[in-house]
């Protein structure tokens, strides 16, 4: 080989790691903050990436992604929102209210994305759905506005119940005050009595169903905070271990036992916000995307757990599910 080819063919090879790496540089980043744990969000993260996709952006291609999980320990959220806006990431997607409003306190600047259950301007999020104003944006599930009819299915679904268990999570605060304010007004107005559980841990839903088990409860509400739709299969089998007929927010807690949910299509709101994400990636502001609310709800019935539990399905409801699962 000619001398000045070798020099050529070396230089060459040193620069394709200094182009890699330039390419690293240049690939944006998402951050994706959390306050579960990986292992409950997997049909979620897909969802999130088949709206990217859509958007043209593939995780590892041309996007990376940098999750951020708290593993249920909330006071470890504003840490991990501060460690995404020091990696000056490119647009922070933030699940349920504690993780937005930590996203929202680390950074005025890096665009933000929020999925939440309530009313994000009653919570202070943004201004108005339709402009919002500042650097956040996102979905909103509605479920905290569907306690009411969630309740009244439960009660059509168990028309024996009494005494009603309602389970919610007090770390989760704003969720938490949303859900009891609606569910007692909702229980007065059908005559039931209710009694509030608190769970943070997943020993607490333990101890929670304990209780349950040994009190007089005819079903269960639980309420729709990201704790408690992530500890979906451990609300359903202590629920069938005690017996005990429940309502949840989100499908996945039907498909792995749940007697029945009501609320707004989880991978639906996931692949939009993943949707969002790809248009903020492309140059598009906060402001000019308006909160969008979630445009398909899921009534889920579990018939092969409603037989477990000695109860009828009411033929009106199985023709308005959207899901019958035998």
């Amino acid at each position: 080989m000619k001398r000045r080819e070798f020099i050529v063919l070396v230089g060459g090879a040193a620069a394709w790691p200094l182009a890699a790496r330039a390419q690293q540089q240049t690939t944006p980043v998402i951050g994706f903050l959390d306050s579960r744990s990986s292992n409950t969000m997997a049909n979620r993260l897909t969802a999130f990436r088949i709206g990217l996709k859509e958007m043209g952006y593939i995780e590892g291609e041309n996007v990376m992604i940098a999750y951020r999980w708290a593993e249920n320990r909330i006071e470890r959220l504003p840490e991990l929102a501060a460690d995404l806006v020091h990696r000056k990431v490119a647009v922070i997607s933030a699940g349920g209210p504690p993780a937005a409003f930590a996203a929202k306190a680390a950074t005025t600047e890096i665009p933000s994305l929020f999925i939440v259950a309530e009313d994000p301007v009653t919570l202070g999020l943004v201004a108005s759905l339709a402009r919002p104003t500042g650097n956040l944006t996102g979905i909103n599930l509605l479920n905290s506005e569907l306690v009411t009819k969630r309740l009244e299915l439960l009660r059509e679904l168990v028309p024996q119940a009494k005494r009603v268990a309602v389970l919610v999570s007090p770390a989760d605060a704003a969720n938490t005050a949303v859900t009891l304010r609606d569910v007692e007004a909702s229980a007065r107005a059908i005559g039931l009595e209710i009694r509030v559980f608190n769970a943070d841990t997943s020993g607490e839903i333990d101890s929670a169903f304990e209780t349950m088990g040994r009190e007089p409860t005819d079903a269960v509400f639980v309420g729709a905070t990201p704790f408690l739709t992530g500890a979906a299969v451990q609300l359903a089998q202590l629920a069938a271990f005690h017996r005990l007929p429940a309502a949840y927010a989100l499908r996945e807690a039907a498909e792995v036992g749940g007697l029945m949910s009501y609320g707004a299509n989880i991978a639906d709101a996931y692949r939009q916000l993943g949707i969002y994400a790809g248009r903020i990636l492309k140059g598009a502001k906060p402001v000019d995307l308006p909160v969008v609310q979630a445009a398909k709800l899921d009534f889920v019935i579990n018939v092969h757990t409603a037989k477990m539990l000695g109860l009828t399905v009411p033929s009106t409801l199985l023709s308005t599910a959207d899901e019958v699962i035998e």
